[in-house]
């Protein structure tokens, strides 16, 4: 159990509820945000003096009623509260270290998406596979050190190259708060892999909106439907944004595609001609 974070994301969860959200009178003037930890023992069903130890780090491993009551209690969504389990040591953990290896069948079918830039991202933001659309669409991975093809990296920390692009998206800042909400879910799962705890470590050192954003202890993310790129090349394009979740990897394969007839379709159709050249102005 990882008794630091379950107790952080607890208090992060008590605080953004107020007495109303959950039925009770607010009284008198408050000196801390959210429900008081008392108040979140009662609706959880539990004592008040083990909630606060669990806060705290110092209770032993909940049950998973424990927990049920307490996610109830906190007005927890899904994923919190499947985060929650993983954080209390009650979800099944997976392999130690997060997979790498792309499923033939996921490589085979990214070159049968001629109109799609497609790409497969690990549980850690590293890209691993990529056809030649997407090359274009974003810059050509195959020029990178495996470890420059991180998005985390990139979205908190700027390009390997001080001359390269960090691909003109609209959605930053979305994108980054993504990001760490992911690599939280990622690190509770993998609490062993170097490669994911490194990352973290490294985002934490270097960036401080990282870390504005990891204290937040969110672990939701909000669909991302449409992305638009600035590209050097063919100005603006507006794309639609699907992720598939490959489950038996903890991978996801992320298409970006546009309505036929749509301007994003004749850039992208643009992109598919002028194939990576299109990208020379990253080297």
């Amino acid at each position: 159990m990882t008794k630091q974070e379950l107790g952080a994301f607890l208090r992060s969860r008590r605080e953004r509820l107020r007495p109303q959200d959950v039925g009770l009178p607010s009284g008198p003037r408050r000196r801390t945000p959210g429900l008081r930890r008392e108040e979140a023992a009662v609706l959880a069903h539990i004592s008040t003096e083990y909630y606060i130890r669990l806060e705290q780090g110092r209770a032993p491993r909940p049950s998973g009623e424990v927990l049920a009551g307490i996610a109830g209690a906190l007005r927890l969504t899904d994923a919190e509260s499947d985060h929650l389990h993983v954080l209390a040591g009650t979800a099944p953990i997976r392999a130690r270290l997060h997979r790498r290896d792309v499923r033939p069948s996921i490589l085979a079918l990214l070159e049968r998406l001629p109109q799609t830039a497609a790409f497969v991202m690990s549980a850690a933001f590293d890209v691993l596979a990529w056809n030649d659309l997407a090359a274009a669409l974003m810059e050509d991975f195959a020029d990178l050190a495996p470890e420059d093809r991180n998005l985390a990296r990139r979205a908190f920390i700027g390009p390997a190259r001080p001359d390269a692009s960090r691909y003109g998206i609209s959605d930053a800042a979305e994108f980054r708060h993504q990001v760490v909400m992911e690599l939280r879910a990622t690190l509770a799962r993998y609490p062993a892999d170097p490669a994911v705890t490194g990352l973290v470590d490294e985002l934490r050192d270097a960036s401080p909106d990282f870390v504005r954003l990891w204290e937040r202890h969110d672990v939701q993310a909000a669909p991302m439907l449409t992305k638009t790129f600035r590209h050097p090349v063919v100005g603006e394009i507006t794309v639609d944004c699907d992720s598939l979740a490959l489950r038996d990897r903890d991978q996801h394969l992320v298409l970006y595609s546009a309505p036929p007839g749509s301007p994003g379709a004749e850039a992208l159709a643009l992109l598919n001609v002028l194939g990576t050249e299109a990208g020379d102005y990253l080297r």
